[in-house]
């Protein structure tokens, strides 16, 4: 990795954890647990479409990982990797196919988010109870993915003119 990449990769990883910092210092979003804005995704998708998919693969899991360590657990890790990686794996498929636009790409990684943290709480907690929350997740994950998209795609407009 030259110095370049490097360089970037770790001002979006900085900002991504600043991010994620803020989201920690809210309150539950709409009184559902672990229902969050999504701050640091902004940083994932502009990631995404500058970068690539490599090293903003390697951007989130890092950040999970520290954000998990220094603000969380092992199961607030455990769920951050599930919707990180079922979320960014969706949006890489979504972007190739040059089908939708930014803010559709994103829409579907919020949901995607949503989905895999579900998916990791049914497991964790070895309840299904949990997926009465389903369709209050999938409407959050879809608003919290549009305004993210229309977000990046501000970022990656003005970060490309450069």
């Amino acid at each position: 990795m030259n110095i370049r990449r490097l360089s970037i990769n770790g001002l979006l990883l900085a900002l991504a954890f600043v991010f994620s910092y803020i989201e920690w210092l809210l309150p539950e979003f709409l009184l559902i647990p672990g229902a969050k804005p999504g701050l640091a995704n902004i940083v994932i998708v502009t990631a995404l479409y500058c970068v690539g998919a490599g090293d903003a693969l390697l951007i989130n899991i890092v950040r999970i990982v520290l954000v998990g360590f220094t603000f969380g657990n092992l199961t607030a890790m455990l769920f951050g990797l599930t919707g990180g990686l079922l979320s960014l794996g969706v949006m890489t498929l979504l972007k190739k196919t040059n089908r939708f636009g930014i803010a559709g790409v994103s829409i579907a990684g919020g949901v995607c988010h949503n989905l895999g943290q579900l998916a990791a709480a049914v497991i964790v907690m070895q309840t299904t109870v949990v997926l009465y929350y389903l369709p209050y997740l999938i409407l959050l994950g879809a608003a919290a993915g549009l305004v993210v998209g229309l977000v990046s795609g501000l970022c990656i407009k003005a970060l490309l003119s450069l």
